[in-house]
């Protein structure tokens, strides 16, 4: 592919490195039943062997000269299309069920497109991403851990999360100023959480991690009296870290 001049204004961060190239490549394992759809493939460092592997790869991309650039390069490739769009606007239920999503993802819509992809998590099979480290840890993270909070309960409580491995700065042109890492995103089989009302879910835990120093007796003192707290089983002096996904969403499906 022709240079390409990066664009603040995307948050492009090219990833050269073939060795890290070939370790995503294998954590996808894509195949030729596969429909896989990569967000962001920029100068195209995956999107090669993608279209390789899979059946069909869709290639969405905001950046309108890298989407003409991608549409010359695979004119001739039946299985390749191009869409230029923003991924945080797409309708991914356009391109059919079983979806197999993949990209290294501009740090700065990172979080929100996450949220946009739960809207059409019955379609999708899996996901791999490229992401900053500390969003990585903060997916993946465990009860009782520093990094455990609301990213990891609203998207905990719909996909099975796994951090597969860090990459460093120099990866990229240009280097970017953090660490990132491969997150695996698997959705979890349907009624694993059985949530009434995501809107209550989400403004209880975001009310819970606001004052994250407080005691969850303290933090929810507005919404929910103590006895409501130990009926669903939660010890009223535990931190809101301390708080298991089943539990906030049990606590939320009660006050509903």
């Amino acid at each position: 592919m022709s240079p390409h001049r990066p664009r603040k204004r995307f948050g492009q961060h090219f990833l050269i490195d073939p060795g890290v190239v070939g370790a995503i490549i294998d954590a996808i394992r894509a195949g030729s039943d596969d429909v896989v759809v990569e967000i962001g493939p920029g100068q195209g460092a995956m999107t090669k062997s993608l279209a390789q592997l899979a059946g069909t790869l869709h290639a969405i991309e905001l950046d309108r000269d890298l989407a003409a650039t991608l549409r010359r390069e695979y004119a001739d490739a039946d299985n390749v299309i191009i869409h230029e769009g923003d991924a945080l606007k797409f309708d991914f239920a356009s391109l059919g069920t079983n979806l197999r999503i993949v990209g290294n993802l501009p740090y700065n819509i990172s979080t929100p497109l996450m949220f946009h992809l739960l809207e059409f998590k019955e379609d999708i099979v899996d996901m791999h991403f490229m992401l900053q480290k500390e969003v990585v840890d903060r997916m993946a993270a465990e009860p009782g851990s520093k990094a455990y909070g609301r990213l990891s309960i609203m998207l905990g409580c719909h996909f099975d999360i796994e951090s597969l491995f860090d990459v460093d700065r120099s990866a990229f042109d240009p280097p970017p100023d953090v660490t990132s890492a491969i997150v695996r995103l698997v959705p979890l089989p349907a009624g694993t959480y059985d949530i009434n009302d995501e809107k209550r879910l989400s403004g209880l835990v975001a009310q819970a991690f606001g004052q994250r120093r407080k005691t969850i007796r303290n933090s929810l003192r507005n919404v929910v009296d103590e006895e409501t707290l130990r009926f669903v089983g939660i010890d009223p002096g535990l931190r809101p870290e301390a708080i298991s996904i089943a539990e906030y969403v049990q606590l939320a499906n009660t006050l509903e």
